[in-house]
């Protein structure tokens, strides 16, 4: 193979970030390439075998909605389904599985070498090449000189990374393999914000060392819930997870040996994820628990590996065998390998455009952990819109920018890009105002026509959308014109106001405890597509009110985005705003009025002179 190689976009990194920018580029047609350290860790689950949950599981249907690849093979992989909150509202539901750790690697590979516009090398990158604030490509280990029109960074926990397992410190981008270093040092040199985070995971048990018995039990769903709006049915057989609990014994361990901790020693100065902390952690800030809940999830159907979801950990090999075997059920447990914690490099999310694009370097796109992110959704959602701004930008076609009332994945990418992480992010349905809009059932709805209008989505993702979309259209509309008087309504044990008005078999839906089945008993008539369309209609007729609502909040939210502040916007010409709030704008460079207002610490009198001014210059340009 030649030494010197050209391509439109390059994706740097295998993780669930780069598979996702790899996929989106190639399906927008140009020539993309990815490289990784090792072809066979692509798709690799470093932390637990699992997909989803709430807020990460909108992401992942978002992705999906777009005809990225996360939602397939993790349904294609998935050993335990289950919707969260299943008996809460729609819009807090969260799907999740249990993934075989093996399959979602295998089925990861599979999908992107059979890509069309795809190539990918096992070859890790060394050094940058650019000209003044321009990548134009980099040098691999293997002596190749790569020319690229845009690049797309995606080293996840692999920048400088480091392995502590209590005064052990191993350089590692995760376990057993090495790190990336030096190209940290390069985007210093350009003035890039460069911090330090952390992240964790648990010791790995071998499942023949458990004692199963008197653990709780929890089951997969009897009717899966899946990621992908194309999956019809489980290729693999559902497994069920058990539950135990740390306890006081535990506690003792974990205390006698705080200072042993790579966290609490000293060696780690970084900050980690709050919302997953350590188990040492746990014992220090919620000392006045008595337990603490552990999840023994299982890595695989043909592996013995068991993730005991709760303990992360950087105490010492031999303590965290000490704290095992204080556990009911772990007694005996064999540790397969220790827990470990993992400080790694980030660039400060506040250093890019909403397409991921760096300000500093033009043709530079980031995703994933390198943004200041945690967990597999986030930086798979980071690389779909990566990978498409990347080959969008090389078809010379507008950038594809989804905003906070369009979905989870906009809600995310301004957060980071207007207020930049003091800890690794993570998805809640909390960060999002319009979350019973941005539900994960409706996120095609949403999503999916988007993806179509610019070659994102695929011929059979966009025939099934089509399809779903035109018989949903005619089932509601088919509703809305039969008609029902109250007394009449009232023989099928549904009380509305005897006021003679009739009712359409939408409003009658719209009732409490009235779903499909009974609209069915009154009107057989009315048509059933699938349980899918079903579950939409009703969602929309029990939510309309609330919906409407919201969708006016939406209307006011996009007057606001759609006033747009010009790139050139001198900031140090705007009187009457301190230094400090200059700074802000200037460091985040706000696209709309409302980013503007999101930006931490700026206040609706700022942003109105910054209005007073934008107006100004409108009108000055006109004339």
């Amino acid at each position: 193979m030649k030494n010197e190689l050209s391509f439109d976009v390059v994706i740097i990194g295998g993780g669930h970030a780069g598979c996702e920018a790899a996929a989106a580029s190639a399906r927008l047609g140009v020539n993309t390439a990815l490289f990784t350290h090792k072809f066979e860790t692509i798709g690799e689950m470093s932390c637990n075998p699992a997909i989803g949950g709430l807020g990460k599981g909108h992401l992942v249907r978002e992705i999906d909605a777009l005809d990225g690849v996360m939602g397939d093979v993790a349904d294609k992989s998935g050993i335990q389904f289950r919707l969260l909150n299943k008996s809460r509202g729609p819009a807090v539901r969260g799907p999740r599985t249990q993934s075989d750790r093996s399959l979602y690697k295998k089925y990861m590979q599979e999908k992107l070498v059979n890509y069309c516009n795809l190539t990918i090398f096992s070859d890790p990158v060394i050094e940058f090449i650019f000209e003044k604030n321009v990548i134009k490509g980099f040098l691999t280990k293997q002596g190749k000189k790569i020319k690229c029109s845009k690049l797309i960074l995606t080293t996840g926990t692999f920048l400088n990374g480091v392995i502590h397992i209590g005064d052990s410190q191993t350089p590692a981008g995760r376990y057993n393999e090495k790190p990336t270093t030096g190209l940290s040092e390069q985007l210093k040199k350009l003035n890039f914000k460069i911090g330090r985070l952390k992240t964790g995971t648990p010791p790995r048990l071998d499942s023949r060392t458990i004692n199963y018995e008197n653990l709780e039990e929890q089951f997969a769903d009897d009717d899966s819930y899946f990621f992908s709006f194309l999956t019809s049915k489980n290729l693999n057989k559902q497994v069920s997870c058990r539950m135990t609990y740390t306890n006081e014994a535990v506690h003792r361990v974990i205390s006698k040996n705080l200072k042993r901790s790579a966290m609490y020693s000293g060696n780690i100065k970084s900050v980690g994820p709050r919302y997953c902390p350590s188990i040492e952690d746990k014992i220090v800030k919620f000392s006045d628990k008595q337990r603490h809940q552990i999840f023994l999830e299982p890595e695989g159907l043909e592996d013995n590996t068991v993730y005991p979801n709760g303990i992360s950990t950087s105490l010492p090999h031999e303590v965290q065998q000490e704290m095992c075997s204080k556990i009911k059920g772990l007694e005996n447990v064999k540790i397969i390998r220790a827990g470990y914690a993992i400080e790694y490099d980030f660039v400060d999310p506040r250093e890019l455009f909403l397409t991921l694009e760096t300000k500093k370097i033009k043709n530079l796109y980031m995703a994933g952990q390198i943004n200041g992110t945690t967990g597999y959704e986030e930086a798979a959602a980071q690389g779909l819109i990566a990978g498409s701004n990347a080959a969008l930008s090389v078809n010379g076609s507008e950038p594809f920018i989804l905003d906070r009332s369009e979905a989870y994945i906009g809600v995310m990418i301004d957060d980071l890009v207007t207020k930049g992480v003091a800890e690794p992010y993570r998805m809640f349905t909390s960060r999002a105002e319009y979350r019973l809009s941005l539900r994960a059932d409706n996120a095609d709805l949403r999503l999916t026509e988007k993806g179509i209008n610019i070659g994102l989505v695929g011929d059979e993702r966009s025939r099934y959308f089509k399809e779903k979309s035109s018989n949903l259209m005619k089932i509601e509309k088919y509703m809305n014109e039969l008609q029902i008087s109250p007394s009449k309504a009232s023989k099928y044990q549904i009380n509305i106001a005897k006021d003679g008005v009739l009712r359409s078999a939408g409003q009658i839906l719209s009732q409490k405890g009235v779903n499909m089945s009974k609209i069915r008993e009154i009107w057989p008539e009315v048509p059933k597509y699938s349980s899918e369309i079903d579950d939409q209609v009703q969602i929309n007729a029990h939510y309309k009110g609330y919906l409407t609502k919201q969708n006016a909040d939406i209307v006011a939210f996009k007057r606001d985005e759609n006033l747009i502040i010009p790139d050139n916007i001198n900031y140090n010409d705007l009187e009457g705003l301190s230094n400090e709030v200059k700074a802000k704008f200037k460091e985040i460079r706000p696209k709309t009025l409302g980013q503007a207002l999101r930006i931490d610490g700026i206040t609706p009198a700022a942003v109105y002179i910054l209005l007073s001014h934008v107006k100004r210059r409108a009108i000055k340009n006109i004339a």
